[in-house]
């Protein structure tokens, strides 16, 4: 396939290149750290961003919602929201 970006730099603003689904759980880490999160299905998400000392709950994330951050962690308790993907 022709890229024709190919020789471009890929940093976090750039599109992602795959979409990896997430497995929310209370102590593993992502296998990567994303540019961004896909939420597929909306509600709550407990995440660690990557720079972040503590969890921070992100209430009411609508279906279909980019969230612009680069998180370690997708915490099960407390969140509600599903069919969640890591962009990178």
């Amino acid at each position: 396939m022709d890229d024709r970006f190919g020789t471009f730099s890929d940093s976090v603003s750039s599109p992602a290149n795959s979409a990896v689904a997430v497995t929310p759980h209370d102590s593993n880490a992502l296998p990567f750290l994303p540019k961004a999160l896909y939420v597929g299905t909306g509600g709550d998400i407990t995440l660690r961003g990557k720079n972040d000392a503590a969890d921070s709950i992100w209430k009411n994330v609508p279906s279909g919602a980019l969230l612009p951050i680069r998180a370690t962690h997708i915490r099960a308790a407390g969140t509600t929201a599903s069919d969640i993907l890591a962009l990178d």
